[in-house]
C-alpha cells in the first residue's frame, strides 16, 4: 500500500462511522457520568477534609475525560452532518436525510453536554471549602 492510500484511509476514518440513536446518547451520558463523578468526588473530599484539594488531579482528569468524549462525539457528528444531500425540507426520508438529522441532533446535544460539564466543574474552581 502506498503512502497516499494509507493517508487517505487514515483521513477518512470518521466517514466509516455512522451516527445512530446509540451515538446520540453518548454526550448526555458522559455529562451524567461526570455529574455523578463530581458529586461523589466532592462527598469523599469533604468527608476526608473540610475543603477540596489544592489541585484536584482526580477531578481534573475526570472532567477532561468527559470533555474529550463529548468533543470526539461532536466532531464525528459535525462531519456526518456535513454529508452532501438534498437541501431542506426533507420530504423523501432518505438514508442520508436520517443520518444528517441524527448527526445534527448529536452535535447539538454535544454542545449542551459540553456546557453542562463545564458548569458542573465550576464549583470546584470557585468554592474552596465544603461549608
Amino acid at each position: 500500500m502506498s503512502d497516499s492510500e494509507t493517508s487517505r484511509q487514515r483521513r477518512k476514518w470518521h466517514e466509516r462511522l455512522r451516527v445512530t440513536l446509540w451515538t446520540l446518547i453518548v454526550p448526555p451520558t458522559a455529562w451524567a457520568a461526570h455529574f455523578l463523578f463530581s458529586y461523589l468526588w466532592a462527598a469523599i473530599s469533604c468527608a476526608k477534609t473540610d475543603s477540596f484539594a489544592k489541585f484536584p488531579v482526580l477531578f481534573l482528569a475526570g472532567t477532561l475525560m468527559a470533555l474529550i468524549v463529548i468533543l470526539v462525539s461532536g466532531w464525528i457528528a459535525w462531519h456526518q452532518e456535513r454529508t452532501p444531500g438534498d437541501p431542506p425540507p426533507h420530504q423523501d426520508s432518505t438514508e442520508i436525510d436520517r443520518l444528517r438529522f441524527l448527526a445534527k441532533a448529536t452535535l447539538l446535544l454535544a454542545g449542551l453536554s459540553f456546557v453542562g460539564v463545564v458548569f458542573t466543574a465550576l464549583p470546584v474552581i470557585f468554592i474552596g471549602d465544603c461549608r
